[in-house]
């Protein structure tokens, strides 16, 4: 299993990135996936979920109405559009598989979030 984070970089608030997980090594149309982050010295934070076949979304309350959840399964790509970034959205941004109560999961991508 593989999972390949990438698009992070340094923005200013307000600004908008896409950040791409690219998958292999699995049957990524049957899994539900997860974007997780962990905040410079801060523990880890749910930030999404989707189904399988795209069609059910979730969200942190804290991203909510700013983040958009997607995945391109005939690509084996998942996507976090991430728009109206916060100074509090600068974290390692991960790519999560869950596996029968365990998890995949990518090196991270970062996101700075500056002025």
């Amino acid at each position: 299993v593989q999972l390949v984070e990438s698009g992070g970089y340094l923005v200013q608030p307000g600004g908008s990135l896409r950040l791409s997980c690219a998958a292999s090594g699995f049957t990524f149309n049957t899994y539900y996936m997860i974007w997780v982050r962990q905040a410079p010295g801060k523990g880890l934070e749910w930030v999404s979920s989707i189904n399988s076949d795209g069609g059910s979304t979730y969200y942190a309350d804290s991203v909510k109405g700013r983040f958009t959840i997607s995945r391109d399964n005939a690509k084996n790509t998942l996507y976090l559009q991430m728009n109206g970034l916060k100074l509090e959205d600068t974290a390692l941004y991960y790519c999560v598989r869950p596996y029968y109560g365990l998890y995949d999961w990518g090196q991270g991508t970062q996101v700075t979030v500056s002025s």
